[in-house]
């Protein structure tokens, strides 16, 4: 058992004491951006790794902590009785009554793993009672990713529109613009990472997750036994759902922006493709795939910024094609081959 955890622990080092020593302040934001999408890629891992349920629409429940988030610290800038500065723009001049609980940080934290975990419940009530799963439910979640996207251009005045929500300057007390609070943050993201890491593992290792993946490999046979499927795929979708909105939450301060546009289709299923290059049937490799994919699109964007598209495109292709178990299954190969190599 210790020696399977000390490549985690090798990297929980890694990542809370030798980044924040040697990255620069913007490189260690972008950094935490890389691991705010490793916890919704680590969702997607238990879904549709684990639970064969591909998931294309996580950017919605992402949206939602984002949300969340982003209400409250944008009403901790307007102050008592004040308006968010989009809603002045547009011509509000009453707070909508949706907007008041936010004014809390512990009601708009909890909302923002909450509302993603209710939406997914049910859903996943209504869909997997019905049967309906593969292509029919990955085609699902991505027309809600559309919606939730038209839903929120079109209310201008309570969401920010197409622009969103931005101009992000405290949070809880704390200046966002310093070197230090970014550095906390990162720190913050890092940490909640690696517990959802390990709880998930835990999760996956319990008889829960054998049962899960029983359903994934023969839905049928589950039932036949006398278990409900719907009900396994439900809790797992909505565990998934969970932590995207923990990662939507993290995300703004450390980013400082949640619009549409980083939550719809496009969004979503690059968070998928993350998780296939990393592999997707393990739980690290979504974690890294969403690092890698996140790192690779800083990188070539800025080289080659009509390209990056084009280019992951290939990169999945060639990933489903030529290695399906993703860089995970890739670094598993070399193993097995070495250890082999040594017993002979």
């Amino acid at each position: 058992m210790i020696k399977r955890n000390l490549p985690f622990a090798a990297i929980a080092v890694v990542a809370l004491v030798a980044a924040p020593l040697l990255l620069e302040p913007f490189r260690l934001g972008l950094l935490a951006k890389y691991l705010c999408y490793a916890i919704v890629a680590l969702g997607i891992g238990l879904a549709w790794g684990k639970g064969g349920m591909l998931t294309l629409g996580q950017g919605v429940f992402f949206g939602l902590g984002g949300y969340s988030m982003a209400m409250y610290l944008k009403l901790t800038e307007a102050g008592d009785g004040g308006l968010p500065d989009f809603m002045v723009w547009s011509g509000v001049e009453e707070l909508p009554a949706l907007w008041t609980p936010f004014a809390n940080p512990v009601f708009a934290l909890c909302m923002a793993v909450l509302g993603p975990v209710a939406l997914a419940l049910i859903l996943g009530a209504l869909v997997f009672r019905q049967r309906v799963r593969g292509a029919y439910f990955a085609i699902l979640t991505q027309a809600l990713a559309a919606a939730m996207v038209i839903l929120l251009v079109g209310q201008q005045g309570l969401t920010g529109g197409t622009n969103g929500m931005t101009n992000f300057f405290e949070l809880f007390g704390q200046d966002l613009a310093e070197d230090s609070t970014q550095r906390g943050l990162y720190l913050v993201v890092a940490s909640v990472l690696g517990v959802l890491y390990l709880a998930t593992r835990q999760l996956v290792n319990s008889r829960y997750g054998r049962l899960l993946v029983a359903v994934r490999d023969g839905e049928d046979r589950v039932r036949f036994l006398g278990y409900d499927p719907a009900l396994v795929k439900t809790v797992t979708f909505a565990i998934s759902a969970g932590m995207a909105g923990l990662a939507g939450a993290l995300f703004v301060p450390v980013v400082g922006i949640i619009s549409p546009a980083l939550l719809g289709v496009v969004p979503s299923l690059e968070l998928v493709v993350a998780v296939a290059v990393g592999g997707r049937h393990a739980l690290a490799g979504a974690v890294l795939g969403a690092v890698l994919m996140g790192y690779a699109k800083t990188a070539f964007s800025e080289q080659f910024a009509d390209g990056w598209l084009y280019l992951q495109g290939a990169l999945f292709i060639l990933v489903m094609t030529l290695a399906p178990k993703g860089v995970a299954g890739i670094g598993r190969s070399i193993l097995g081959r070495l250890r082999s190599a040594r017993a002979t």
